[in-house]
């Protein structure tokens, strides 16, 4: 082989290598613009399908020294996303107590992970949405009138719903919130979250919401409790055109306790790459629980640094990184 044609498969490898690297850290914004989504897909500015994967931050109340730039400037550049997820509190002296503090919270987030040239959940981290419809209205009205020209914004309209009806109760919800954003914001994906913690898809699949443009539905798992049925499941709902997105996934039980179960982590793992969906993991927390990615007292400067991360947190970052 003579050099100058080693030479080029050399330039070669190197601009395929760099054309297919899943390493989220490199997959910003300012790469794939404004998304969109095409049947079950998110779907970049240019026509091509996206994956998103991150960190959420920690309830806003219980842990708000992890709300600032440096744990969004980590998150980026250690933990390797192009995601952050800004999980707001609501009840609980959150947001309905107190408005202006959480709002200055939330938008110091937003516009952290726009000077990182990431995206961002706005995320009503609430359990009872319908109880809080015109404070959420309000909310929405607020961030999307201000940060709706932005292609990083992804806004969540309901944590997780618990125990109660789709239909009579989840998607009229959903409609008024979707409409307050739409007045402001066309464009931007809206995330929305499905009965039972974000899991009864086939609920929402039964029964989806028309003629809105650039929506999602939230699935929530936690590999020591949610296996191969849900996966199942999901999978069945994807086939019916439900489009889903994995805003919420731990390694370990949904109280955020229990063993880390690595085997099944990596079962969703396989899942998720094979249907190229999106999925941001809970949680960016220093909390003494099986959960949190950071040790206690990790500095938010130093997030996802080796010498900080907990077993989870380990698991999270390499997949991050692939």
């Amino acid at each position: 082989m003579n050099s100058s044609l080693l030479t080029s498969l050399v330039i070669l490898c190197c601009i395929i290598n760099i054309a297919t690297s899943l390493d989220a850290a490199l997959e910003t914004v300012s790469k794939h613009g404004r998304l969109s989504v095409s049947g079950t897909q998110l779907m970049d500015s240019h026509g091509q399908p996206v994956q998103l994967k991150g960190m959420s931050l920690f309830w806003s109340v219980w842990m708000p020294y992890y709300w600032n730039r440096a744990t969004v400037d980590s998150i980026h550049s250690a933990c390797h996303s192009n995601i952050v997820r800004a999980a707001m509190a609501i009840e609980y002296e959150g947001y309905l107590d107190h408005p202006d503090v959480e709002m200055q919270r939330m938008e110091t987030i937003i516009e952290a992970a726009i000077a990182n040239d990431i995206y961002v959940i706005v995320d009503w981290h609430d359990w009872n949405g319908e109880k809080h419809l015109s404070q959420a209205k309000d909310f929405f009205d607020k961030i999307s009138k201000k940060y709706g020209s932005y292609p990083n914004i992804l806004y969540e309209t309901y944590n997780e719903p618990i125990d109660i009806s789709w239909s009579a109760i989840v998607k009229p919800y959903h409609l008024s919130v979707i409409s307050t954003i739409r007045s402001n914001d066309p464009d931007n994906v809206i995330l929305l979250g499905v009965p039972h913690y974000d899991q009864e898809l086939d609920q929402a699949a039964d029964d989806p919401i028309t003629g809105q443009n650039n929506i999602m539905y939230t699935l929530h798992f936690y590999a020591n409790e949610n296996k191969q049925w849900l996966r199942d499941r999901a999978q069945n709902v994807i086939r019916q055109g439900l489009p889903i997105f994995v805003s919420e996934y731990g390694t370990c039980d949904g109280s955020g306790n229990g063993s880390i179960d690595a085997a099944e982590t990596q079962l969703w793992y396989n899942w998720l790459d094979q249907n190229h969906m999106s999925y941001v993991n809970w949680a960016l927390s220093d909390k003494d629980e099986s959960a949190s990615s950071q040790i206690a007292g990790t500095p938010p400067e130093q997030a996802c640094q080796d010498r900080y991360l907990t077993e989870s947190g380990r698991i999270v970052v390499a997949q991050n990184k692939k």
